[in-house]
């Protein structure tokens, strides 16, 4: 009867033990869980931060590509008004330069109109001395008469 109290005994040490491992296994286990739920959260947290990130960083490039739209745009009209200018200028320049010429034309018409002007006098000077010379032809041979 010892015996079988002994073993009795033992038999219920094994089983205590082997509940007590069991137990510990399960706790190793909910640990374990816990654990992976925990890293799994820590994981989400990441993914959620890495997405903001991705979101900002989103952002921002679509704010330095309207930024750069923006300057590239104000560039351009700088640079039409910049030919505007020259155009302008180019313009002032060819219209100066009409100006000058029609002037100088002018000049020489001018010029052409006074040596005509002085043509025609001479001419008229010419025939008054011719009519002068025959008026006086005409008075000596009146005279003669």
């Amino acid at each position: 009867m010892e015996l079988e109290e002994t073993k009795l005994k033992e038999l219920e040490e094994e089983e205590e033990l082997e509940e007590l491992e069991i137990e510990e296994e399960l706790k190793k286990l909910e640990e374990l869980e816990e654990l992976e739920e925990e890293e799994e959260e820590e994981s989400e947290e990441e993914s959620e931060l890495k997405e903001e990130e991705l979101e900002l960083e989103e952002e921002e490039l679509e704010e330095d590509l309207e930024e750069k739209q923006e300057l590239e745009k104000f560039e351009e009209l700088e640079e039409l008004k910049k030919l505007e200018e020259l155009e302008e200028e180019e313009k002032f320049e060819k219209l100066k330069e009409f100006e000058e010429e029609f002037e100088e034309e002018l000049k020489e018409l001018e010029v052409l109109e006074d040596a005509k002007l002085e043509e025609e006098e001479e001419l008229k000077e010419k025939k008054l001395k011719e009519l002068e010379e025959e008026l006086v032809e005409e008075l000596e041979e009146t005279k003669e008469l």
